[in-house]
């Protein structure tokens, strides 16, 4: 598999970025190629949820061809909790459409799976349906992947689950990359999640219950775990600004990833939305909500906004913040594309 070469507007999409060209070739030439974005964490985009177990080949292609125009050239299509035939169906469906799809093909190498083997505690859970989250479960991962043409590249779990370790080391020899989120793990079973194979942190930050204790905390553990990676939420909502710039700071810029965590309503207005069959709302705010409450629900941040965010706010300089959303993911889920040989190059996007 190979992600094409990108035709994308400068003034538009990079001129913005605040010097994100290289300094020295802008002076002398008005086209040059950077790295495309990846996307590790997207659950839907442009009013299509990736999600829905009716989902077409053009309604991806719609999805996919707006994230284009946000220089995102790879993603991730990202599917949440639910109970095991449901999420059965969501995955072969959403499978179906990558490969039906124009744009899919060299787009989406595969997919990441964000439960259903999570922490049902509240605070834990997030928007995530408790009542489908299940303890690891070897044999029900294997059925619920079946026989897919493009594999799960990423799967998120809680490693305090019981038989986490064993769900761990076989996803891992699937070839998948392994993360934690949505966990209430403690250092100990952290630093045993990591000896284990986990390599990254899913939206490090969010899906934790308040109050926490201030020292012994499942961020606090995750931000001292030198072997994760983690992947943050640059939208202003999910975590200010000034918390940010802590976590990256405590991760080093290195081991952070930029994700958007986008449901339906990335790249569309506010409104009312689908999202794993539940109802969003899009507020004028930015964020967004499960209908009438506090609770977020994904959000509505496009990859390039979060670039452009982490250098207006400070944290970043241009060309370690697009490093963080595109080489940095890209590296990460290198072994699982080795391990399934898919030769992925990502796309260069040829400013002009």
């Amino acid at each position: 598999m190979r992600a094409d070469r990108v035709a994308y507007n400068l003034p538009r999409a990079v001129r913005t970025l605040r010097g994100l060209t290289p300094r020295a070739s802008f002076a002398h030439t008005s086209r040059m190629d950077i790295h495309g974005l990846t996307d590790l964490q997207v659950n839907g985009y442009a009013g299509i949820d990736f999600n829905d177990v009716a989902l077409t080949a053009g309604a991806l292609d719609h999805a996919l061809a707006t994230m284009r125009k946000a220089g995102v050239t790879t993603c991730l299509p990202t599917l949440i909790t639910a109970d095991e035939a449901t999420l059965t169906a969501r995955l072969q469906a959403l499978d179906r459409a990558v490969s039906a799809s124009r744009l899919g093909p060299t787009m989406v190498p595969g997919f990441h799976l964000e439960g259903p083997f999570l922490n049902p505690a509240q605070g834990y859970a997030g928007c995530h349906p408790p009542a489908a989250m299940v303890p690891p479960d070897p044999p029900m991962l294997d059925r619920i992947i079946g026989n897919l043409r493009r594999p799960v590249l990423l799967l998120t779990v809680a490693p305090e689950r019981e038989n986490a370790p064993a769900l761990i080391a076989h996803a891992r020899a699937r070839g998948m990359v392994v993360a934690m989120g949505h966990t209430a793990a403690d250092h100990a079973a952290t630093n045993a999640a990591v000896a284990a194979g986990v390599t990254l942190s899913t939206h490090l930050g969010n899906a934790l219950p308040q109050p926490q204790p201030k020292f012994l905390n499942p961020l606090m553990a995750q931000l001292a775990a030198d072997g994760l990676s983690a992947s943050f939420i640059a939208d202003g909502i999910h975590l200010p600004p000034e918390a940010l710039k802590v976590l990256i700071r405590a991760k080093t810029p290195a081991r952070s990833i930029l994700v958007t965590d986008a449901t339906a309503a990335a790249a569309a207005p506010p409104g009312l939305y689908p999202f794993a069959g539940m109802t969003i709302e899009h507020t004028a705010d930015g964020s967004v909500r499960v209908p009438h409450s506090t609770r977020l629900a994904g959000s509505a941040l496009t990859l390039d906004q979060a670039v452009r965010n982490v250098i207006a706010w400070g944290l970043a300089e241009p060309e370690t913040a697009m490093a963080m959303a595109s080489t940095q993911p890209n590296a990460l889920i290198a072994p699982a594309l080795a391990h399934h040989g898919i030769i992925w190059l990502p796309a260069k996007i040829s400013s002009v």
